[in-house]
């Protein structure tokens, strides 16, 4: 069951690999995102020693948790990952023109799970080609749909 998705990434960076990783999360945390308070705009992976942590994901606190005074939504959260993932995804992250960025957080048997993509950032003239392919796109169904 999918939570979020990060549609600003799909548009603004070209996805040339995607990773799955575990997501280290409170049990508010985890409950206030299966009701979908969680959002990954503006959210990307950094690296500190041997971890890798997402930042800016921001989950909203979870209501009937109570008064939480000291609670982040925005706080930063460690990813799961094997040190061959991370070791690798460092690398990537090193290469110029490249970012490493949420694409989607879903639950996977009972866990909750980010899958992260190796990115590289598009021109605004890439932008405006795939605004175009769309809409033709959208055209195509409609002019089928309208004649069915």
């Amino acid at each position: 069951m999918q939570l979020a998705e990060n549609r600003k990434a799909l548009f603004d960076y070209e996805i040339l690999e995607k990773l799955e990783a575990g997501l280290v999360l409170s049990g508010q945390e985890t409950k206030s995102a299966k009701n979908g308070q969680i959002n990954l705009k503006g959210a990307y992976v950094t690296f500190h020693g041997d971890n890798a942590d997402i930042i800016n994901m921001h989950i909203a606190k979870y209501k009937p948790a109570g008064k939480m005074l000291e609670y982040d939504p925005a706080a930063t959260r460690r990813l799961l990952l094997r040190k061959k993932e991370i070791a690798y995804l460092r690398g990537k992250s090193m290469e110029k023109g490249l970012t490493i960025v949420p694409l989607r957080v879903y639950i996977k048997g009972r866990f909750v799970k980010v899958e992260i993509g190796v990115a590289r950032g598009r021109k605004q003239y890439d932008k405006r080609e795939v605004i175009k392919r769309r809409d033709a796109k959208r055209e195509i169904q409609r002019t089928l749909k309208s004649r069915g």
